[in-house]
């Protein structure tokens, strides 16, 4: 399984529908959560950050 790539986090951040402050949010929270569960995923796909 690949691991992440710059593309599809830009892609994420950019397609994500909601305000600047909201994605940054979701970005910091899913980051938390995969090094939290030493994961690739954060289980939420197409969020920003995951």
């Amino acid at each position: 399984m690949a691991g992440p790539s710059a593309r599809d986090f830009f892609r994420n951040f950019d397609d994500y529908d909601g305000s600047l402050d909201k994605k940054i949010r979701k970005t910091l929270t899913n980051n938390a959560k995969k090094l939290v569960t030493l994961s690739e995923c954060c289980g939420h796909p197409g969020e920003p950050g995951c």
